[in-house]
């Protein structure tokens, strides 16, 4: 009997042992083991108005270059800007050597003027002859002379218009090949068309350019504008006129404002971007470089209110969108039509959810239907 007092003695300190060491474990694994509730960050569907944005890559352009080169083919023979120069207009920037030009033209001015001095021999032989037509045309008519020599003096009188004409071509061709060549020399003198600033120098003292090569580019510092490129599924809306935020690369602590001066009505077929032009509304100072990567953010009209909901809670389960939607107190997958949306995070819900739903915004897991969940107020390591 004794025995079996001290080994009975021994089962229920054995069992009050074991009984709280088993609900130890089931309350560790049901509160932080596999089986322990998920957390979760929620936020309430809210009916509100939100302004959608575009966001876009651009560069630094000038609307107006000038491409300054000559018009034959030649050896640069001096040049006086450098890059960043200022030039005005009408100013010499360099000049094309000639070589053999200025002896052609003087030839010509030679030629031009023996083809003048031919054509005053011409006049002055056709005005001899017309005398003498007429003066025998009236000395037949009183029949003083034949009709032989009349015909002769006509025949002289053709010979010699046909002589002042040839005289006068001549002269004329001879006039427009100097012409020629004095424009020809004139293409060789690199003159600036309008105020501006030296942006490229493609040549150099000595070096031998072809016809159409530019030697000097001069651009207008102030039309630069910004060629952007914005993703076309998300350019809905987008029209000359919208303002614009402008951040430079080399100034990323500084916003500038512009507005869009137009949509270009052709877009990139290869990486499916539309291609729009935006203006500075003031131009920097100092003015940015041409080619240089600038952040465009453009402000759309803003929206009628409608339900809305941070973009961190879209999911897609199952190869459907929607949001795990929080009903009475477990995880539900609700599909939702989504709207526009802002560069806050903010995204419309046409279908699915209605104020004052609530959706689960992050978790510290992948949620299923049969996941318990905990609602806390931030996750570690979750940037909200």
């Amino acid at each position: 009997m004794k025995q079996f007092m001290s080994t009975h003695g021994r089962t229920l300190a054995l069992v009050g042992v074991l009984v709280p060491l088993l609900a130890l474990f089931v309350y560790v694994a049901l509160r932080s083991g596999p089986l322990a509730p998920v957390s979760v960050t929620v936020a309430s569907v809210e009916a509100q108005s939100i302004t959608p944005g575009l966001f876009g890559i651009g560069t630094v352009e000038a609307r107006y270059t000038n491409k300054i080169g000559p018009t034959v083919a030649g050896r640069v023979k001096r040049l006086d800007v450098q890059v960043g120069d200022r030039v005005r207009a009408g100013q010499l920037l360099g000049e094309i050597d000639p070589i053999d030009l200025d002896d052609r033209i003087r030839s010509q001015a030679a030629a031009l003027k023996r083809a003048e001095a031919a054509l005053r021999e011409a006049d002055a032989r056709q005005g001899y002859a017309q005398t003498q037509a007429r003066r025998y045309a009236q000395l037949l008519a009183v029949r003083s002379t034949s009709e032989e020599i009349v015909a002769t003096k006509r025949q002289e009188l053709q010979i010699a218009d046909a002589a002042q004409s040839a005289a006068r071509e001549d002269v004329i061709r001879t006039r427009s090949d100097r012409a020629a060549l004095v424009a020809q020399r004139s293409n060789l003198r690199l003159i600036a068309p309008a105020d501006g600033l030296v942006a490229v120098r493609n040549a150099d003292p000595g070096t031998t350019v072809v016809a159409g090569q530019s030697v000097v580019e001069v651009i207008d510092p102030n039309s630069l504008w910004i060629n952007v490129r914005f993703d076309q599924v998300s350019a809905t809306g987008l029209a000359a006129g919208l303002p614009v935020r402008i951040v430079l690369r080399s100034r990323s602590g500084q916003t500038l404002t512009g507005h869009v001066l137009r949509v270009e009505p052709l877009a990139d077929a290869v990486t499916e971007e539309t291609l729009a032009k935006v203006v500075f509304d003031a131009l920097p100072v100092p003015l940015p470089p041409v080619g240089e990567l600038v952040e465009v953010t453009v402000a759309l009209p803003a929206l009628a209110a409608v339900p809305v909901i941070p973009n961190a809670a879209i999911q897609r389960v199952e190869g459907k969108l929607g949001v795990w939607q929080i009903v009475d107190g477990d995880p539900h997958f609700t599909p939702v039509t989504l709207g526009a949306g802002d560069l806050d995070g903010h995204r419309q819900v046409r279908e699915g959810l209605k104020d004052g739903d609530r959706v689960i915004v992050y978790s510290e897991k992948t949620l299923t239907p049969h996941s318990r969940i905990h609602v806390v107020e931030r996750l570690p390591g979750v940037t909200q």
